[in-house]
């Protein structure tokens, strides 16, 4: 006999699934390609751009600056040389000059006893034959001081006064008639010269010795200038080797906080010269690469482990209505002849039960994986709240639950999507619900967050918490802790990926036999208003 029921063939789900799969996982596959050929040809370009640039290497750096303070301290040293070899040479001419007035002044001694006494003044031309020979030694001396002229007047006044001397000698000891006029003359001449001599060579003397000061004074400066510049050049060049080395320091501490925060922006030049540095902004770039590598990897791991437990919790709610729509079909042929139309009434319905299930099944299966778009807007958290404590009011009475809402005064708004983020706080809600016993508390609570520039959402339960060995799992899909058909398991799947999309984060903490609390964070829209501390609590159910 003929079914009186036809029954269109449809699609099995778990083909449409794969179906689907397969689809999106080719479209991610060809864009994962595409992006790592991107990245490849980006380091490529960048790593050619880093070792383009002249080198000018830390390492050169401190060379040269050694090079510089050597060559400073040369010049220098050589300087200091040329001022002791210029102490010694006029420190040697005074010596020379003191001898020279040493055999004149004793030469005039004889003078003025012959003179008085009138007796050894032959001795005295032994004197001025030694200032002879004093002049003729050191002549190249001499005249490296005092030039030509000044020689040549010492040499003709130390032999005009010699041959006056021998006029005096010549005359003998006469000193009558016309020749006394003549020798007293003469006397005159020989005291005179004999003066010309000394006060040419105390002029020499007192003019070398004041050089003699200035050049030693001059080493005393360049003492003190070559210590200050040494300071300086050293100072300037430490000062500009370490800002140069620990300014890439703090860059690279830079770079690595801001790879630990997901950041893989790729290292580019921004100096005009290339050093040790930059092998290591290319180590970095390649590590860069290689975590990024990594991290598609464990990506893919993860969406294939998420497949593997998606295919499982949709058998596994699917089995269970087909099961039942197959038994009841079986029984509904083989008994159709015995039964009575309300009672084939009755199986027609359980089977529109089971199927209505299966599709609701699907139906949150297909929520959970489509990108639907959102519709953003800012948004009162506060009232968005209330709003969904409303929806949940008569699960709260029928339950004999009380709620607890609390919010502090002007808070920013969240830019969200209504509709999404409420259906993330209606799960929260319900969860904390079904976990709380018969006139237990909840409390809900938004309230700036630890982290600057976000708020926070508080759903609070005291019931019986969750064990800490499935704590990790609660956000895997169709994950359940609830009773065989009051759950799909979807529901912190669903919330996460909601609040990941707007940018924020879920995070719970929970104790046996204390209760859960889940914590939403999400940022604000733009720049916060004033935050208070004043807080009101107000229990709504």
């Amino acid at each position: 006999m003929a079914s009186p029921l036809h029954l269109k063939p449809a699609k099995a789900p778990n083909a449409m699934i794969e179906a689907a799969q397969e689809k999106t996982e080719g479209t991610a596959g060809q864009g994962a390609i595409n992006t790592r050929h991107e990245r490849a040809r980006d380091f490529e370009e960048a790593r050619k751009a880093l070792l383009a640039r002249p080198g000018f290497s830390v390492r050169a750096q401190i060379y040269l600056g050694f090079a510089l303070v050597f060559l400073f301290t040369l010049i220098t040293v050589i300087g200091l040389l040329m001022s002791i070899y210029e102490v010694d040479h006029k420190v040697r001419f005074l010596e020379t000059v003191n001898q020279y007035l040493i055999e004149i002044e004793q030469a005039r001694r004889f003078e003025k006893n012959y003179f008085l006494y009138g007796t050894n003044l032959k001795d005295g031309l032994d004197n001025v034959s030694s200032a002879n020979r004093i002049l003729d030694s050191n002549k190249d001396q001499i005249l490296s001081i005092t030039g030509q002229n000044v020689y040549d007047q010492m040499l003709s006044n130390l032999k005009e006064y010699e041959v006056l001397i021998n006029r005096l000698l010549a005359l003998g000891d006469t000193w009558d008639g016309s020749e006394a006029n003549a020798k007293e003359a003469l006397t005159d001449e020989v005291r005179e010269q004999g003066q010309n001599m000394i006060s040419l060579a105390a002029k020499l003397a007192l003019k070398e010795r004041q050089a003699l000061t200035k050049t030693i004074s001059r080493a005393r400066r360049m003492h003190i200038y070559f210590l200050l510049a040494l300071l300086a050049i050293m100072t300037v060049n430490s000062f500009i080797l370490a800002r140069r080395v620990l300014d890439r320091i703090e860059q690279y501490k830079t770079f690595a906080q801001r790879i630990a925060s997901g950041d893989y922006t790729l290292i580019t030049p921004k100096r005009s010269y290339r050093d040790e540095f930059t092998e290591l902004a290319l180590a970095v770039n390649q590590m860069v690469l290689d975590v990024e590598a990594r991290e598609a990897l464990l990506i893919q791991s993860h969406k294939l482990r998420a497949v593997g437990t998606l295919t499982a919790g949709v058998a596994h709610e699917l089995n269970n209505p087909i099961n039942n729509i197959m038994i009841t079909g079986h029984m509904f042929l083989e008994d159709y002849e015995s039964t009575d139309d309300e009672e084939r009434i009755d199986m027609m319905n359980d089977v529109v039960n089971e199927a209505n299930r299966a599709k609701a099944i699907i139906a949150n299966l297909l929520d959970f994986a489509r990108e639907s778009g959102s519709q953003l807007a800012p948004l009162d958290m506060a009232e968005m709240l209330k709003d969904t404590i409303a929806l949940a009011s008569n699960r709260l009475k029928r339950s004999k639950i009380n709620i607890d809402f609390s919010s502090t005064d002007k808070l920013p708004r969240v830019h969200g999507d209504s509709q999404q983020l409420r259906q993330v706080f209606l799960n929260l809600i319900l969860n904390a619900i079904d976990a709380s016993q018969s006139g237990g508390n909840i409390t809900v609570t938004v309230l700036p967050a630890d982290e600057p520039h976000y708020i926070a959402v508080k759903v609070i339960d005291y019931g019986t918490g969750i064990p800490k060995h499935i704590l990790s799992s609660i956000f895997d899909p169709f994950f359940t802790t609830k009773p065989q058909g009051k759950g799909t398991g979807l529901g912190l799947s669903m919330s996460q990926g909601i609040i990941t999309k707007h940018g924020g984060q879920i995070r719970v903490f929970s104790q046996e036999g204390h209760g859960t609390t889940f914590t939403v964070t999400l940022p604000v829209t733009t720049f916060p208003a004033k935050i208070t501390d004043e807080t009101h609590v107000s229990p709504l159910y």
